[in-house]
């Protein structure tokens, strides 16, 4: 019994197959797709394009919805390509292609719907089941919009479909990992950029936000409000118009649009970025649009009575395109009787020419009977152009990269790979891709066009390309503009560039303070407080706070300007001319002139002279902590050093004067002991003030905001000043001594004759300070450290060249002289 039934199957299961299959396959489409357009080919490009909406009064599930009115028909460019390619032999070797075209009407349900119906089957909605016909689909073109993209990717990922997006996808990179798609567009952070850049360039500091309110104008306005903000630019209003669905209750429409529409014409803002569908635009005049490249302008029904002054001088991004040859003569013999297996033309054609074909349930058109024949080059540009649009040039670019794919998954280059044994015709879209993802790694490297639309009286208009927008190249000039050739909106001044900040700009004298409770970018002109100036018309962005005038020059001597330069030079030449005396009684330190008067006291009075030179760069440069510490401590120590050898010096030649006398007890205290006791006492003395000032109240950098009032002066606060003009004080001591004493003993015999330079040398000394401290006192800011540099320069020049350019004169110039006995018998104003 179990064998016979086991038979019985297996006569009756053929047939039992064979009747589920044909009832399968004649399943039909409970809500077929309203739109289609067909053509045959031996491999199936499918694209999903967003093209129509549907508005309705209401959700009703009891009849049909009613249908869509067209946009711009992108499916030109697709079928265009087609042809192309077809009429190619060399491209692809008898194989051709066909394309199946549904429309996602921008909608969830109609997306999934279309998308599943190119990977099935042809002819029934069968999921997961493929019929008779074989569709060999290779890829999928679309969408504009990124959710669109994000649905076709949620099927097409799973059996490996290769994708090709013609709109801007920022949700794709949110995407499970699949099918990684292929890219017509640059990313969306360039064109932002580039927005960015034309705000900044034209100072538009106020402006405002109009995008759609769903996920992907969420996105936009997170995207770019921080950047935004970040440079200084506010925002008047960002407003998110209703998206047209089939759920769209109308009046909800035409309220929130009113809404917009009041804000808009209510607000100071000027421009107004625009990114979503083009349906977005408002009917504002007297705006300057930022239009985005995923929104389009033309080929909506209701802009065919649009007053076009509402967009005339609006400024709009577009991917890169080039204009085809052939496109429009392609475009120019489409008609309903031409167009076979197009399902969009008629419906389109009774909306653009006012017509109504016969014997059709289309969108009810008052108007007369269509021909077939109207002419669409008659169409008014701005809702039909003949040439071919950024995004037309996308998908016509989108179709020869899988063209060229397949060409090259049939070359020689490929043969030795897992395809060698596959035919093109059987290959399904998992070869395609295959071999995509080998040869075209990212996406199409293209850029932004920065176009001006420009419209006359006769609804005629045309695009300028003012800009460019390489991502390519590099940060400064990535962008570029010409202002010259943009035409703005009639209802601005043409010579000028239209304004858009919240308040005027603050004029020299006046400061910005914020308006409490709105954003940092209103503000009120008030004159500048005390002692501080505004001498720029907004030259830098305010601060946070907006409570600040613009800074004042900072002011400090630097090696920068002449007058560091100068002292600093003067320094450095004075230093190495020390260097080279020192160098000179180095060489010649056996010599009497050299001997003479303590040789190492000489030495170090040398190298006391070398560091007061070097001590001056010191005082040049902007003032910082260890400057400050060091410079008058340095300054007191070293010439307190300089001035001790001199006194040193002079009472070495009175003593030894003295000590020749007969009989004299003066010979004891002749030496270099008392010498070296000389130097150091008065040094450590003058030390030991600057260690307490120091100590005590040690100098700082500070900053003075009043004696001048367009400048800040950064400076070293002396902080004791009573120590510091101890500091002085101790030196301008030592300094008379020394001078008292070389002055009564200029009168030496000539063997003793030094203590006459000596005395020259510190009368110039102190004459020099002297007179510089009315000087220092008159002057301020950088002024008074440069008097003190000069007084340092000069007073160690006077040191230097009085004292040893006698004795240099002897061992460079005469040294004949340089003996015991000439030195003996010269006069003293030779020697």
């Amino acid at each position: 019994t179990m064998l016979l039934l086991f038979l019985l199957l297996l006569v009756l299961l053929p047939h039992m197959v064979s009747k589920a299959h044909i009832i399968k396959c004649m399943v039909d489409d409970p809500d077929p797709p309203l739109h289609e357009y067909h053509q045959s080919g031996d491999l199936i490009i499918g694209a999903i394009a967003s093209h129509t909406f549907i508005i309705s009064n209401a959700i009703s599930f009891i009849e049909k919805p009613p249908s869509p009115l067209p946009e711009e028909l992108h499916i030109l460019a697709l079928a265009f390509a087609v042809k192309e390619i077809n009429e190619n032999p060399q491209l692809l070797h008898n194989v051709t292609l066909g394309f199946h075209i549904y429309d996602s009407y921008f909608t969830d349900k109609w997306t999934y719907h279309a998308t599943m119906l190119l990977i099935y089957t042809l002819g029934g909605f069968v999921p997961n089941y493929t019929c008779d016909v074989q569709s060999n689909l290779i890829g999928v073109i679309g969408g504009l919009d990124p959710p669109t993209s994000l649905q076709v990717a949620t099927l097409v990922d799973i059996y490996k479909i290769p994708q090709l997006i013609y709109g801007p996808a920022p949700v794709m990179n949110d995407k499970t990992p699949g099918i990684p798609f292929y890219q017509m567009v640059p990313r969306e952070n360039s064109q932002f950029a580039g927005i960015l850049s034309l705000l900044l360039r034209f100072r538009w500091t106020w402006i405002g936000l109009l995008t759609m309110d769903n996920d992907n104008g969420e996105r936009f306005v997170q995207s770019v409000v921080p950047p935004f903000s970040q440079n200084g630019i506010c925002f008047a209003f960002i407003e998110r118009s209703l998206t047209f669905t089939i759920v769209t209750d109308i009046h909800d429409m035409i309220n929130k649009g009113g809404k917009i529409h009041d804000k808009i014409i209510d607000s100071k803002a000027h421009v107004v970025v625009a990114y979503g569908e083009s349906y977005g635009i408002k009917k504002s005049k007297g705006i300057v649009w930022i239009i985005t490249a995923q929104t389009d302008l033309t080929s909506m029904v209701y802009q065919r009575t649009w007053d076009t002054e509402i967009i005339h001088g609006s400024l709009s991004f577009t991917i890169h395109a080039n204009d085809l040859p052939g496109f429009q003569e392609f475009v120019r013999s489409r008609n309903p009787s031409s167009a076979t297996g197009d399902g969009f033309i008629k419906v389109f054609w009774q909306q653009a020419f006012g017509c109504v074909f016969p014997n059709t349930d289309a969108v009810k058109v008052d108007g007369d009977i269509c021909t077939g024949e109207e002419k669409l080059e008659s169409l008014p540009a701005s809702f039909f152009e003949m040439s071919m649009t950024s995004h037309s040039y996308s998908i016509h670019n989108a179709v020869y990269v899988m063209a060229h794919a397949l060409h090259a998954m049939s070359s020689s280059s490929l043969k030795h790979s897992g395809m060698k044994n596959i035919g093109m015709k059987k290959c399904p879209g998992q070869c395609l891709w295959q071999v995509m993802n080998i040869r075209n790694r990212g996406k199409l490297a293209a850029g932004f066009d920065i176009m001006n639309w420009i419209f006359a009286s006769n609804q005629s208009f045309h695009r300028v390309k003012v800009g460019r927008l390489d991502p390519q190249a590099p940060p400064d000039q990535a962008f570029k503009i010409n202002e010259d050739a943009i035409r703005w909106h009639r209802g601005f001044n043409q010579v000028e560039t239209p304004l858009s900040v919240c308040s005027e700009s603050c004029y020299p004298g006046f400061c910005k303070k914020v308006k409490e409770g709105k954003a940092f970018c209103c503000y009120d002109c008030i004159p500048c407080p005390e002692g501080k100036i505004s001498d720029q018309k907004d030259e830098k962005y305010p601060n946070e706070r907006q409570d600040q005038c613009i800074p004042k020059d900072v002011s400090f001597l630097s090696y920068e300007e002449p007058l560091g330069l100068c002292l600093a030079s003067l320094a450095l030449s004075s230093s190495m001319i020390t260097a080279l005396v020192l160098a000179t009684f180095i060489k010649h330190h056996n010599t009497p002139i050299v001997k003479a008067n303590n040789r190492d006291l000489t030495y170090t009075l040398l190298i006391s002279l070398l560091l007061c030179f070097l001590c001056a760069f010191l005082f040049i440069g902007e003032p910082h902590l260890v400057m400050c510490l060091f410079r008058q401590s340095a300054f007191g120590i070293i010439f307190s050093l300089a001035v001790a050898c001199v006194l040193a010096k002079t009472i070495t030649v009175v003593l030894a004067f003295m000590a020749t006398k007969p009989g004299s007890k003066m010979r004891k205290w002749v030496g270099k002991s008392l010498a070296s006791c000389i130097v150091l006492s008065c040094s450590l003395l003058q030390a030991l003030i600057c260690t307490v000032w120091l100590a005590t109240s040690s100098p700082f950098p500070d900053v003075d905001m009043h004696s001048f009032t367009s400048e800040i002066v950064l400076e070293c606060n002396e902080g004791s000043v009573i120590i510091f003009c101890c500091v002085l004080g101790y030196l301008g001591f030592l300094a008379f001594v020394s001078f008292t004493v070389a002055f009564l003993a200029r009168k030496l015999p000539g063997s003793f004759n030094e203590a006459k330079f000596i005395t020259f040398s510190m009368f110039v000394f102190c004459s020099v300070w002297l007179s510089f401290i009315p000087s220092y006192l008159s002057t301020k800011g950088k002024y008074m450290v440069a008097v003190e540099i000069f007084s340092i320069l000069s007073s160690s020049a006077g040191l230097l060249g009085c004292i040893f350019s006698p004795k240099c004169y002897i061992i460079v110039l005469r040294p004949e002289l340089n003996n015991k006995e000439q030195l003996i018998r010269r006069k003293p104003q030779r020697m």
